[in-house]
């Protein structure tokens, strides 16, 4: 009983410190990382240890919060015309009523799953391989799996529910906007999801020092 509740207290806090973590980077330039012709956002980063560490339960919930300061920032300082895209408020001005529900599938849902897929693909990679090569690589695909899933549904949530308005917000042609998503989503992806994978192993590998990667999320909280 005594070990649940010191359990249950260390979560709450680290549930807190990576919500912390998450709006310092969204309102920072800590969120992301200059290379050489892209600034990859790293932001997911904390969703998805998060998620690996305390399951997919919390994981979900600090995806919610990643798409809270998405929605927060695209709504108070709208830094491009395409901001209505992440910003039901904006959107509902821009493309009327199905905008609100178009702009808050694309804001949260991608973001919320980013904290629920790294679980399952890091518990895929544990039936197969065990041991520290097996946390290794499976901490690596969680990693970049569940960035890959943020780049993968919010473009393609653009091009399937505002493919015009995208196309008119950046001055694309509409038939060109699939290029554009594409483009995002192998370059900017790829770039991003490689990122995540290394960097999810390394901090991954050492946060399991205090506290183990939970493989079964049968009993997560």
């Amino acid at each position: 009983m005594k070990d649940n509740i010191q359990s249950d207290t260390f979560e709450l806090a680290l549930a807190a410190l990576f919500t912390a973590i998450i709006i310092i980077m969204a309102y920072t330039p800590l969120g992301y990382i200059p290379l050489v012709v892209i600034n990859a956002t790293i932001i997911h980063i904390p969703v998805i240890l998060g998620a690996l560490f305390m399951g997919p339960k919390k994981g979900a919930f600090l995806g919610f919060v990643f798409g809270i300061t998405s929605f927060l920032k695209n709504t108070l300082t709208p830094a491009t015309a395409s901001a209505f895209v992440f910003s039901p408020v904006i959107a509902y001005q821009t493309v009327g009523v199905s905008g609100i529900f178009k702009s808050a599938f694309i804001c949260f849902v991608p973001r919320i799953l980013v904290g629920v897929v790294p679980c399952l693909v890091y518990a895929f990679i544990k039936k197969f391989k065990t041991g520290k090569a097996g946390t290794a690589v499976g901490l690596a695909l969680a990693g970049f799996f569940g960035a890959f899933t943020n780049t993968v549904l919010v473009m393609g949530g653009i091009f399937v529910l505002y493919r015009d308005a995208y196309a008119e917000a950046t001055n694309v042609a509409a038939e060109k906007v699939i290029d554009v998503i594409m483009g995002v989503v192998t370059f900017n992806g790829i770039i991003e999801a490689a990122l995540a994978a290394v960097l999810i192993c390394g901090i991954g590998a050492a946060l399991t020092a205090v506290k183990p990667v939970k493989s079964d999320y049968t009993a997560s909280a």
